[in-house]
């Protein structure tokens, strides 16, 4: 049984980067069940996984998952009664149901449970680097194709690409928009983690593991994550280039535990010189210059505007309702002059509830009103301080509240104001615990001391930089349930090393 669980587990994760592509998400088949399909999936594989695990082991969980349970249970009934406190400004309670919350929570535990199946499988070195071999085959080898034959949709808008690799040393032809390629895939913030996760691991196949199959895998990921063009992706394949190669010459002359190869070192250094002449022509660069010059001709655009408000907001300051309604009118007029977005001032946190907070933001710099984050925890931050309620910061104002408003893009902050202190504990705190305890083992423990554990830890390291800073990590099944997969892997060497320390 445990070995058909295996296999399950294995088919289960090559199967997520299918459940990720982008038509699921879109149209009819997105709303055809209650849930999305790639959704469904995933709770039935989890389900499955969990429930062989238990039927081939012949008796129940351990005693301490059954008391986290109990604890994740108690927040829950806590959270949902909080739940229905709320004060709110809007007339819809920001889209809230009992129901979408219940299934969120619910969904939060299925990478947690992913964990501990994989941890308990006792998962190989060779069957997780099988495993996420094929992951990154398919991700970076959709992008790196679709790409090349110019089909691939764009990673900040709707529709194909206009251009490929190529067409970004010819001059500017297109913009960063019309060049970044997502493949087919759903979300681009979350891709971009997944490929940076990726990459260490990919990085050390080719180090430690060097053929010309690793070599053309570590090609493919070094492409792909130039072409998605985003900072997360482009910074990420710097910082893991230099990071893997770092970690494999200590390894190799240091700990003594590797094997150095010079055919290795040279096609790490031309991957590290394809991403060097790629750099300045690459769409996230081409994006960073854009919205600098875009934040600055903003501001110097605004000056007729600024002046009638300041006129219009010293005529009506002794009448509220007149001042309200002018601020309304003035919003509604002009908002596209001050670059804010249409669905943050509409939609998120609409102006005729409440225009003094968007006025006040009128007033900062363009590179404050242009920075989405920004203005995405400036309005978070804005329910909270309405609500009033202490208990908010202890609770959260519930994740159907904070993604109706906008989907925050920077994870840990977001479930902060999801879920609050005790719930981002309850839920987030495994995935920095298993690092520190992966770390301290490597320390501790010299059979733990490997490249291959300094590779993981990397790895999951770098998705949680990730997704503190662009976000849609840990609330996406694809890349939670792969980051679980990674740290039921860490789990499992860890104990595997030690059992084989003791023998």
């Amino acid at each position: 049984m445990k070995e058909k669980t295996k296999r399950l587990l294995y088919w289960f994760i090559i199967l997520q980067p299918f459940l990720d592509l982008d038509f699921f998400y879109r149209g009819r088949l997105a709303t055809i069940l209650p849930f999305t399909i790639p959704t469904i999936i995933r709770i039935a594989g989890v389900v499955a996984l969990a429930g062989l695990l238990i039927w081939g082991q012949k008796k129940l969980p351990p005693a301490w998952v059954w008391a986290y349970l109990a604890l994740l249970v108690l927040y829950g009934i806590a959270h949902l009664w909080h739940m229905q406190t709320f004060r709110s400004i809007s007339p819809n309670d920001y889209g809230y149901s009992n129901f979408g919350e219940i299934f969120y929570l619910f969904r939060m535990l299925l990478p947690l449970a992913l964990i501990w199946v994989t941890k308990s499988l006792e998962i190989s070195q060779d069957f997780l680097l099988k495993a996420f071999s094929w992951v990154s085959g398919l991700f970076t080898g959709t992008i790196v194709l679709s790409n090349l034959f110019v089909i691939s949709l764009k990673s900040y808008e709707t529709g194909v690409i206009s251009g490929n690799i190529f067409t970004w040393f010819m001059g500017p032809l297109y913009g960063y928009s019309h060049s970044a390629s997502k493949g087919f895939f759903y979300f681009t913030n979350t891709l971009s983690a997944i490929l940076l996760m990726l990459a260490p691991i990919v990085f050390y196949l080719l180090l430690e593991h060097f053929s010309w199959k690793s070599g053309l895998l570590a090609l493919s990921q070094t492409l792909a994550m130039l072409e998605v063009g985003t900072k997360v992706a482009l910074y990420g394949l710097i910082g893991s280039l230099a990071i893997s190669l770092l970690a494999w010459l200590v390894h190799s002359f240091l700990l003594k535990n590797s094997t150095f190869s010079k055919p290795a070192l040279i096609t790490l250094l031309a991957l590290a010189g394809v991403t060097a002449a790629c750099y300045p022509v690459s769409p996230a660069v081409q994006r960073y210059k854009y919205e600098i010059y875009w934040a600055k001709s903003h501001d110097a655009k605004i000056d007729k505007e600024n002046a009638i408000l300041k006129a219009g907001l010293s005529k009506y300051k002794n009448d509220p309702a007149k001042l309200k309604e002018f601020e309304q009118d003035f919003l509604a007029k002009y908002y596209k002059k001050y670059a804010l977005n249409k669905r943050f001032i509409t939609k998120s946190y609409p102006y005729k509830y409440d225009p003094q907070f968007w006025i006040d933001l009128l007033k900062q710099p363009a590179s404050v009103r242009l920075a989405n984050r920004q203005v995405e925890l400036a309005m978070l931050k804005q329910v909270v301080k309405y609500d009033n309620n202490p208990l908010d910061k202890w609770l959260g104002i519930g994740y159907m509240r904070q993604t109706n408003i906008f989907n925050l893009e920077r994870d840990f902050t977001a479930q902060y104001y999801s879920l609050g202190i005790i719930g981002a504990l309850l839920y987030l705190i495994c995935y920095p615990a298993i690092i520190l305890y992966g770390a301290f083992e490597w320390l501790k423990e010299k059979a733990c001391r490997t490249f291959y554990l300094t590779s993981l830890l990397l790895a999951s390291a770098l998705i949680l930089g990730a997704s503190y800073m662009s976000g849609n990590v840990l609330d996406f099944p694809t890349s939670n349930l792969l980051l679980a997969f990674l740290d039921g892997g860490i789990l499992a060497y860890v104990k595997g090393s030690r059992k084989q320390k003791k023998a």
